[in-house]
């Protein structure tokens, strides 16, 4: 019987938790593991009690990217061959984008290659004391893949992005906190990552799915669009429960004189 290489854990209140589970290969993405990822890709959408999901690995490392020999090492195989089995491998992480509700990496190790993608793909990105982001596909020879120039482009910028590409570096937690290339740093990323998921959770889901829309609308449009969706979002949101009752007791809170007012 095959070992299964990763794991979904289920949390009463609408988290989940996605665990590379493979720590004896530093949960690099093998044939098999590509194959378990796809298939969390179509459970976790149709998931519809989900409101959050926090991505993590097992063991010492977050993931030591793809199984390079099961990519390239391939006797006869063409370009075209082997870039449709790189693309195999994107698809395996990339799916993270297209979730509809938030999701957030606790990188609690090594995240190399298409392990820093796997991170990127979330939309938060929170590094521990034992974090490594690597970009070191150039010290191999090879041109960065799944996303990777995308992802540090638009977190650090595009003279960062070059030479952290060209010189194949990799930064520690610290100093992608600091680059922003992580977005949190924290000692027990998993359990800043599950406090923050519960945070999510609590919200009413279509809010937490909209914010999260309106956010890639503002990254990627016109202020103008940004705009137009927020009007209509907002709106539908004063139609969730305890809004209009939370904004009338605001009001009444606002429009009452205080006691030194009133002496």
């Amino acid at each position: 019987m095959t070992s299964q290489k990763i794991r979904i854990e289920r949390h009463d209140d609408g988290v989940r938790v996605l665990v590379l589970d493979d720590p004896a290969k530093r949960n690099a993405i093998g044939p098999e593991m590509r194959a378990e990822l796809n298939s969390a890709a179509q459970q976790l959408t149709d998931d519809a009690d989900a409101r959050c999901l926090v991505v993590t690995g097992s063991g010492s490392s977050f993931c030591a990217g793809a199984d390079l020999i099961a990519l390239f090492d391939v006797d006869g195989a063409s370009p075209s061959e082997i870039r449709a089995r790189q693309l195999s491998y994107y698809e395996s992480f990339l799916w993270l984008r297209e979730l509809p509700y938030p999701t957030v990496a606790a990188v609690n190790g090594h995240a190399i290659g298409a392990g820093l993608n796997f991170a990127l793909a979330c939309d938060i990105v929170i590094a521990g004391p034992a974090s490594k982001f690597g970009a070191s596909f150039a010290k191999l020879g090879l041109h960065p893949g799944g996303g990777c120039t995308s992802f540090l482009t638009q977190r650090i910028g595009s003279g960062r992005a070059l030479r952290t590409l060209l010189l194949g570096l990799t930064l520690d937690g610290g100093e992608a906190h600091a680059q922003g290339l992580a977005d949190v740093y924290a000692e027990d990323p998993r359990a800043d990552a599950l406090s923050f998921a519960a945070s999510v959770a609590s919200l009413q889901p279509s809010l937490a799915r909209d914010i999260k829309r309106s956010v890639s609308i503002a990254a990627s449009s016109s202020f103008d669009v940004t705009i137009g969706f927020e009007s209509w979002a907002q709106a539908a949101s004063s139609f969730n429960p305890g809004v209009r009752e939370g904004i009338r007791a605001a009001g009444r809170t606002t429009r009452s004189p205080s006691k030194e007012a009133v002496r």
